[in-house]
């Protein structure tokens, strides 16, 4: 069995032990293999840390290191405090004996609690998977880093945090129709003896994570080209830095399916690179509309899987726009970010299920479009 094989073997082990969270690990494991950090967004008891626990059991010779951080939490409490014996003898070591610097897969918990002292180290480790403390510099063998937080960040400090992780996932609780199924899952968890699981070695892995940069991407640059135009038109932030990075993450979309080269449908990842939550659905209407195009057998799994927008998060879309669009500053291009932005909300719009929900949409969205027709 190969290393693609094994490793959608776990995948697919996590997915019987948590219910209704296929999106979830589906996007853990295409991180890992493109060597990327994800983010996790979502209230306490979502199972963020159990799914994170559960795939490093299943990494054979992995090491798991978790960590809720506190506004208090010092770098030692992470990485590892000074060894006292060589501190003695003058020489600054860090004791690393099951701490961050030796596991493979790594969560921490509450992300942006971290303080100024242990933010730069922890930048440096999530950038680079190098930890340097004066002299000493230790490469890190982590695989991959996963955060996660009930909120976003307020504090614009820690925007260079959230940048470190560019996969961001919303882990929200179960639909209630899968209640049953995740209580007869949870409860087999929680009582279960330990039995023989899927595993996938830390090599393996490696070998994935450089098999990753050798995917072809030829056939979906100038559509992916466009798709960052439009993210940006629409005042989504990519970077050049980000647009290179995100290549891995749909590289490794098309790894996971068997694929050399990657398709159109590969693009889908990017419905998972919003700064904030109005932006979405935002990113899932301009993605969906390129990707439906595709109509290839080969896709990976939630590409196929076109997610019902949410009536609320549209309106509140919508109402966002109408502020915005009653300043008096705006400018020329600003005013064209907020057309773009609209048509968008437009698209989405026409998938709701609900009818007088839909409805009422788009009286406000063609309301929205006459003051901004009167205007010009």
């Amino acid at each position: 069995m190969n290393a693609v094989e094994k490793l959608k073997n776990v995948l697919t082990h996590l997915k019987d032990l948590f219910v209704g969270k296929d999106d979830v690990i589906d996007l853990l494991g295409v991180a890992l293999i493109a060597k990327e950090n994800a983010f996790l967004l979502g209230p306490p008891g979502t199972a963020k840390s159990a799914i994170v626990k559960q795939m490093s059991n299943c990494i054979d010779g992995g090491n798991n290191f978790e960590y809720l951080l506190t506004r208090f939490t010092e770098p030692s409490e992470i990485f590892g405090p000074f060894d006292i014996r060589k501190l003695k003898e003058g020489t600054l070591v860090t004791n690393i004996e099951g701490m961050m610097p030796e596991a493979s897969l790594v969560f921490l918990d509450e992300i942006f609690n971290a303080n100024s002292a242990l933010l730069n180290s922890l930048l440096m480790s999530l950038n680079e998977k190098v930890f340097r403390r004066g002299k000493e510099v230790l490469k890190l063998p982590t695989l991959m880093f996963v955060g996660a937080s009930n909120l976003l960040p307020e504090d614009e400090a820690l925007d260079a945090l959230l940048d470190r992780f560019l996969v961001r996932i919303k882990c929200d609780y179960v639909d209630t129709d899968l209640l049953d199924q995740v209580l007869i899952a949870g409860w087999n968890l929680e009582n279960s003896k330990k039995k023989e699981r899927p595993s996938v070695s830390p090599k393996e892995l490696k070998t994935l994570q450089k098999g990753c940069r050798q995917v072809d991407l030829s056939e979906i640059r100038k559509p992916y080209v466009n798709l960052v135009h439009a993210l940006r038109n629409a005042g989504i932030n990519v970077s050049d830095r980000r647009a290179v990075k995100f290549q891995n993450l749909i590289a490794a979309s098309a790894l996971l399916c068997d694929r050399e080269k990657a398709i159109l449908s590969d693009l889908w990842i990017l419905k998972y690179i919003w700064d904030s939550e109005e932006q979405i659905e935002l990113l899932a209407g301009l993605v969906d509309n390129i990707i439906e195009k595709d109509i290839t057998p080969e896709a990976h799994p939630q590409a196929r899987f076109n997610k019902n927008p949410n009536a609320e998060e549209l309106m509140k879309e919508v109402n966002l726009l109408k502020e915005k669009w009653g300043s008096d500053d705006l400018s020329f291009e600003e005013k064209n970010i907020i057309k773009d932005k609209l048509r968008y909300v437009q698209t989405r719009s026409r998938w709701v299920n609900n009818v007088e929900q839909k409805d009422h949409l788009e009286q406000e969205i063609n309301g929205l479009w006459e003051a901004i027709l009167k205007s010009i």
